[in-house]
């Protein structure tokens, strides 16, 4: 328990950086990205958009990097469900849910590296629909992790 003490301890110098954050609260109806989203999604390029497929390409930042220097596995994890979140998303419509997220994290980014980041539609069977995401380091070509995500939507009745 005292080694996770110890690791979790924050230096002077990260609480400061920390306490100089401003961070406003969320809005609901009135803003449309959070805090959070606008942490992770910052710095993302849209490269190309089709039904079922969203290419983007994205160069990992120093605020989403381990005490490694390696793109932390939580922000890949986001990454995976904003992405594929955005895929499926339809205008005017709730956002999906998740219901279940599988990432295999094959090797590492390392600050400064550009990533592409590619989500495919697998299938859809009423408001379920599967989704796969491919992150590659775009100058080796090397996989960095690969995801599968399912999410549920509400669709208008036809009745």
């Amino acid at each position: 328990m005292e080694k996770a003490r110890e690791f979790l301890q924050v230096s002077k110098e990260e609480s400061d950086i920390i306490s100089q954050l401003d961070i406003k609260p969320h809005r609901v109806g009135i803003d449309h990205r959070s805090f959070y989203e606008d942490f992770t999604l910052r710095g993302i390029r849209v490269n190309r958009v089709e039904p079922g497929l969203v290419s983007c390409t994205f160069k990992v930042p120093p605020r989403l990097t381990d005490r490694s220097g390696n793109l932390a596995t939580g922000a890949i994890a986001n990454l995976v469900d904003e992405v594929t979140g955005a895929l499926v998303h339809v205008e005017g419509l709730p956002m999906n849910v998740s219901v279940d997220m599988s990432i295999s994290f094959l090797t590492t980014a390392k600050l400064g590296d550009e990533l592409e980041i590619t989500a495919r539609t697998l299938g859809q069977r009423g408001g379920y629909k599967g989704t796969a995401v491919y992150m590659r380091n775009k100058e080796t070509g090397e996989l960095i992790a690969e995801g599968r995500h399912s999410l549920f939507g509400k669709h208008e009745s036809k009745m």
